[in-house]
């Protein structure tokens, strides 16, 4: 993604199934032309992603009661319950978390996704 110019680059928290690294944010930070540019990661608070490092192996046949039904769109996206504290935590509030190794490889901010999670919910 560094061979282009744009101002800024979105990214998954994660390069093949594992977080970032800060050398790999540092590489996507570089414009083609020299400059620098911002990267923003992208995090899903709505939805559990079976392609992320978080995800376990058992989850699929034998899913945490916070995992609510897959998201027929998205195969391999499962709507979560994200008032439960065991998905927080994943998510941002214990030392692991997927925020706080967004923060350990230097990404500039955070895009939020699934934020209308609740909208399901409601039904």
């Amino acid at each position: 993604m560094s061979c282009n110019n744009s101002d800024d680059i979105p990214a998954g928290g994660d390069n093949e199934s594992r977080p970032f690294t800060a050398a790999e944010v540092e590489q996507l930070r570089k414009k083609a032309n020299g400059g620098k540019r911002l990267v923003i990661c992208y995090m899903s608070i709505g939805e559990a992603e079976d392609y992320r490092y978080y995800w376990q192996e058992n989850w699929t046949k034998n899913p945490p009661e916070w995992i609510a039904a897959e998201n027929p769109d998205w195969p391999g996206n499962y709507k979560v319950k994200y008032w439960n504290e065991e998905w927080q935590g994943l998510i941002y509030k214990n030392q692991h978390s997927y925020l706080n190794k967004i923060i350990a490889a230097g990404f500039d901010g955070v895009y939020l996704d699934i934020i209308d999670a609740f909208e399901y919910f409601e039904e």
